[in-house]
């Protein structure tokens, strides 16, 4: 088979795949061209709001909504969740035009794209929603509804502020819902809650309730509730007002948001640090139950005495556990006892071996003890010492004997003592470590030389220059040095 090149230049292709010349992307996978579809869609249309004809709605068994947006030129497949699905105002049904809300994404396993569907309205209010996709987009690109700024609500609130009409029934259930889950003290800020004006004093209120100074004569909430009962879009349309929000979002006070039924969304609920889906609801969130608290208390306090006497209880089970494996008293030196017996009686034997022993040994030598042995033995001495003669001509012999090795030793001595011949004139030459230069090769390669003569020692360099001089020898009593004997 002929070797083929590395790169292949023909167009149609071939059998095998090849790398084109200079190309260096690899091939993507079916999977990561989807994912990437994915991501670019998802990225580019986060947030849609579409108009259209619904088409092909089907309800699954699960609650989730599936159906087709259409118009006279294209479709859109779409999908609402059963949380959303369940919130619709509405029955969706083929050929009812909506506005939908969501976002794009793609669906890989049938290589389409499709909306999500968060909400949909029936688009009979066109100008009306699209001021409020307007204001809220606006408000939106500046924070207002930013998950960052959301606060976390007190545990217990004392004082609860509420911003509502003084003669609805919202205020009536959030007081008795109140009143059945823990009673607190409440703060009603009677306002307009649609109509002319209403966008204005529920702003007013929460304002005022925020400026409000703690320890003042009015006592300062610790949450408020802004509530509205159900209606209209055109009813609930004064908490969709950027005054509303605005004053919400800049609130220091904790704020929860129940405007309308659970279906009912205004901008008021976005800017809230929580959205409630009615006032009810609002007044369950705000506080916890009383007896619930009071149950887990209880069972807390319970819970603390078990854990304090837990260890003690433990601690009491272990020590009999510990104290029923351990031995009887008597069991345990009963060993001892009868080695300590033992040892007893072979104490006694031993010590009356060992004077039987003793008296054995006693009567061995006395049987050589007697008088006619002693009398042999003291005369046999005397003859030995008789026999000793200290005569003094050989006393003296021998201390003149070692009188003439002492004075042998002694010329020999002075005979090799180095320093005799410096009597003479001679000098002894010394290194820096105080050896002796025995030759001119090695004194030349010395930095200096010590000369040492009779009467003192000279430090000089190769050269031959005089170094310092050194002090004479003194001799023993203050006085010049005494000459030396040459032998």
């Amino acid at each position: 088979m002929p070797d083929t090149p590395p790169f292949s230049d023909d167009p149609s292709g071939g059998l095998v795949a090849k790398q084109a010349r200079g190309d260096n992307a690899e091939p993507l996978t079916i999977s990561e061209i989807s994912a990437a579809l994915k991501r670019t869609v998802e990225d580019r249309f986060g947030f849609v709001r579409v108009r259209g004809e619904l088409s092909g709605v089907k309800r699954a068994a699960s609650g989730h909504l599936y159906l087709c947006l259409k118009d006279e030129n294209a479709r859109l497949d779409g999908v609402m969740w059963k949380g959303n699905a369940g919130r619709l105002a509405f029955r969706a049904e083929d050929g009812v035009e909506v506005v939908a809300t969501g976002k794009l994404t793609t669906y890989p396993g049938r290589s389409n794209y499709q909306i999500v569907i968060d909400r949909m309205e029936i688009a009979g209010e066109g100008a009306l929603l699209a001021l409020l996709a307007k204001t809220k987009a606006r408000l939106e690109a500046e924070g207002l509804f930013d998950q960052r700024r959301k606060r976390a609500l007190p545990f217990l609130p004392r004082v609860i502020g509420v911003v509502t009409s003084p003669t609805g029934a919202v205020i009536r259930d959030i007081l008795h819902r109140l009143a059945d889950r823990f009673p607190s003290r409440v703060l009603v800020w009677p306002v307009l809650v649609q109509g002319n004006g209403a966008a204005e004093q529920v702003a007013a209120a929460v304002r005022g309730f925020s400026a409000l100074q703690p320890g003042g004569a009015v006592p300062r909430p610790d949450l408020v509730i802004v509530a509205r009962g159900g209606g209209s879009i055109e009813d609930l349309w004064a908490f969709n007002e950027e005054v509303v929000v605005r004053a919400i979002a800049d609130c220091a006070i904790p704020v929860i948001s129940a405007v309308g039924h659970e279906t009912d969304t205004t901008l008021a609920d976005f800017a809230a640090d929580l959205r409630a889906p009615t006032p009810t609801a609002a007044a369950e969130i705000a506080v916890p139950v009383r007896e619930e608290l009071a149950a887990q208390i209880a069972e807390l306090a319970f819970r603390k005495r078990r854990c304090a006497l837990r260890p003690v209880q433990l601690g009491r089970e272990r020590l009999e556990a510990r104290v029923q494996r351990l031995p009887r008293p008597e069991t345990i030196i009963a060993q001892r006892v009868q080695k300590l017996d033992e040892l007893g009686e072979r104490l006694r034997r031993g010590l009356a071996d060992r004077i039987a022993h003793a008296r054995t040994a006693l009567h061995r030598p006395a049987g050589r003890l007697s008088a006619p042995l002693l009398a042999y033995q003291l005369r046999h001495g005397r003859q030995q010492l008789d026999a000793v003669r200290l005569r003094g001509e050989d006393l003296l012999r021998r201390v003149e004997n070692a009188r003439r090795q002492v004075e042998a030793l002694d010329r020999l001595r002075r005979q090799l003592d180095p320093r005799a011949p410096l009597l003479r004139g001679y000098a002894l030459v010394t290194g820096p470590d105080g050896h002796v230069v025995g030759g001119r090769a090695l004194a030349a390669g010395l930095a200096e030389m010590t000369l040492e003569f009779h009467d003192g020692s000279l430090q000089v360099s190769p050269a031959g220059a005089p170094r310092k001089a050194a002090r004479a020898p003194r001799a023993p009593d203050g006085g010049p040095a005494r000459q030396g004997d040459l032998f």
